[in-house]
């Protein structure tokens, strides 16, 4: 009976053993090995990506991040897609209305109407649609080519920049679709405006 009983205690040490190398074990390779590894390799291979793809200005100042769109209240710039979360990199998300929703009615009713007011000349039949509609992240980063061209008339007018000018930059700040078929073809606002204000010096 007693040999069992200690059979029994040494069963139980033995378990309590493995579990604990086991759990020791996997500690160092799943908390310290593994993120040290994929971190240090998505540094070697993909740094810019890795540490949030980031954009500079002309003076190296980090001014944002080309994931992440941003807020441009000042006409003289490009305009990005409607948030409502105003761009806000804490949360992502859009309020999920459905198209008979007063409130998703009246939102669009109003970025209509701001467009209106700050694009006079340009008839609002030839506004691309993702300029007065939400993203689904409520961060979207791009617009269509479309979307910057249909600005190039008020910039041009704030700015005393020429529309061929602001053409020519908007063209060559178009990203193409991904792998030549994923996707649409956009433009980062950021990156644009960064560009604009160059032009502007």
């Amino acid at each position: 009976m007693k040999t069992s009983v200690v059979s029994n205690e040494q069963s139980n040490g033995s378990i309590w053993a493995v579990a604990l190398r086991s759990s020791l074990l996997l500690i160092v390779v799943c908390g310290i090995v593994y993120p040290l590894v994929s971190t240090g390799l998505a540094q070697l291979i993909f740094p810019s990506q890795a540490n949030g793809s980031m954009v500079k200005d002309s003076s190296g100042n980090v001014v944002g991040s080309e994931l992440i769109g941003q807020s441009f209240k000042d006409p003289s710039f490009f305009q990005g897609r409607v948030s409502s979360i105003d761009n806000d990199a804490a949360g992502s998300g859009s309020n999920n209305y459905a198209p008979s929703n007063p409130e998703l009615l009246k939102r669009v009713q109003e970025s209509v109407a701001q467009w209106k007011k700050e694009n006079p000349e340009v008839p609002f039949s030839q506004v691309p649609v993702d300029l007065i509609t939400n993203s689904g992240s409520g961060l979207d980063p791009h617009i269509s080519p479309a979307s910057a061209l249909a600005q190039v008339s008020r910039i041009s007018a704030l700015r005393t920049i020429s529309q061929d000018q602001l053409k020519a930059l908007v063209t060559k700040y178009t990203e193409g679709r991904d792998l030549g078929v994923f996707g649409e073809e956009r433009v980062n606002v950021l990156k644009l405006n960064l560009a604009l204000t160059e032009l502007s010096k």
